[in-house]
């Protein structure tokens, strides 16, 4: 199947509230990639009170408190189809708030619990330590193996059951700054606290989020053409190992 014959469909859930240190670069990121292969994308952006379509990637940014509390009561309106999607294989990415709001819940300090969607079996709690700074990262399933970008967050994510770490920590903090893992992904679900933005320094990762998403469209694997990534590969390379 040529790749002028594709078509994939990307919806950007709540960026007016949530959308922290370049987010947005993720979703131009997967625009670009399928753009400059002529595969045509289709995209929505869904804030508070829209309806929601099915789509075969769904991108949730990070933000801060106030706004994850708002987006938080939304997204939990919509967990029997947002469960439903999970369960056809479309495609997510979370993004730190986004991250955990996948999870069971985020419990701050001194306000009420956060319900999350449970896309993945994973909860948070509020830390007393905040985490900044450059993260590099080692994944198991993918060419390069290393993931790059930019954590700030206090909130201590673990995982349970069948959710496993999207990677493991080797500069930086990650979920929770003790069990050296990084992110999480169930099905295809992923969650990670990079930000800066996560995907234009990580175009593998991207590909292969693409792939997962036509792969759910199509129903068989779609290897996609290679692009020239000198420049994000370069970017990628010269964050490896960073602390700041």
């Amino acid at each position: 199947m040529g790749e002028k014959n594709l078509k994939i469909s990307i919806a950007h859930l709540y960026p007016k509230l949530l959308n922290l240190y370049g987010d947005i670069g993720n979703i131009i990121t997967l625009k670009k990639r399928c753009e400059w292969r002529d595969i045509d994308v289709e995209f929505e952006e869904i804030n508070l009170g829209d309806k929601l379509n099915q789509h075969d990637i769904y991108f949730v940014g990070g933000g801060q408190d106030k706004q994850q509390e708002e987006v938080a009561e939304e997204l939990y309106h919509n967990k029997d189809f947002l469960t439903d999607e999970r369960d056809r294989n479309a495609v997510f990415l979370g993004i730190c708030g986004g991250y955990q709001l996948f999870g069971h819940y985020y419990q701050p300090h001194d306000k009420d619990r956060l319900l999350g969607i449970s896309l993945m079996d994973a909860y948070t709690v509020a830390g007393d330590k905040r985490f900044i700074g450059n993260v590099t990262a080692q994944i198991d399933f993918l060419t390069p193996n290393t993931l790059v970008g930019f954590e700030n967050h206090s909130g201590l994510t673990y995982l349970q059951g069948e959710t496993k770490p999207l990677a493991t920590v080797v500069v930086g903090n990650g979920n929770n700054g003790r069990d050296k893992t990084e992110g999480a992904r169930f099905k295809n679900v992923f969650g990670t606290y990079l930000h800066g933005s996560f995907l234009p320094k990580n175009p593998h990762f991207a590909d292969y989020l693409i792939e997962l998403a036509l792969e759910k469209r199509y129903g068989e694997k779609i290897q996609l053409s290679s692009l020239d990534d000198r420049i994000e590969n370069e970017t990628h390379s010269s964050l490896i190992g960073k602390a700041y």
